[in-house]
């Protein structure tokens, strides 16, 4: 059965560790590298409400948020990624809430955090199933997760609001410990393949 709790993730490229308060200016500074709260498809914090956005994250039972630091360039806190959706009965943990100042974008960043994550999940949690959840118009996220290796599980139409009020479909991807070997060779051919 699942048991997630804190720790930090690093692989000296990148490190995750648990988000708290002290990071809401570091967020704030990250999120404005592309002024990403314009965003209708994502969850980035604006300005005025970065430290809202880090208290929720923090008094939700069925997350474990991160900041995800560049250890590469300047050791800077360039966005944030969670566990969440942890269901311990059935082994199943979902990998949301990412986000990425844009210049890190397309990076090393997104496939270091997100090896780092599903490694944990499957090697020492013991995930059977880890997810992913993206709105129906957020195409690059969807590729992004397409990227990874994982899964379209197929979509939840009228599922959640968005921060402008309407409501999006869902679309839902996942991988299972079964296909976790192949997509950890894909990942890290994809981290370790010459820039």
């Amino acid at each position: 059965m699942l048991n997630v709790q804190p720790v930090t993730l690093t692989d000296g490229r990148i490190r995750l560790q648990p988000m708290s308060l002290e990071h809401v200016d570091a967020l704030r500074a990250a999120a404005a590298d592309g002024e990403l709260w314009n965003l209708r498809v994502t969850s980035v914090p604006t300005p005025d409400d970065t430290q809202g956005y880090v208290e929720r994250a923090l008094a939700m039972d069925n997350r474990l948020p991160f900041v995800v630091v560049d250890l590469e360039n300047g050791h800077r806190v360039v966005g944030s990624t969670s566990y969440h959706d942890i269901v311990p009965a059935i082994d199943r943990v979902e990998i949301g809430w990412t986000w990425y100042a844009r210049s890190t974008q397309r990076s090393h960043v997104n496939t270091c955090a997100k090896l780092l994550l599903l490694v944990h999940a499957f090697e020492t949690l013991g995930a059977k199933v880890v997810g992913w959840r993206t709105d129906n118009y957020n195409f690059a996220s969807q590729q992004a997760i397409e990227r990874l290796g994982a899964k379209k599980d197929g979509v939840i139409r009228h599922h959640a609001l968005r921060r402008d009020g309407t409501v999006r479909d869902t679309v839902m991807y996942s991988v299972t410990a079964g296909e976790w070997p192949e997509v950890k060779a894909h990942l890290l051919y994809q981290q370790n393949k010459p820039r």
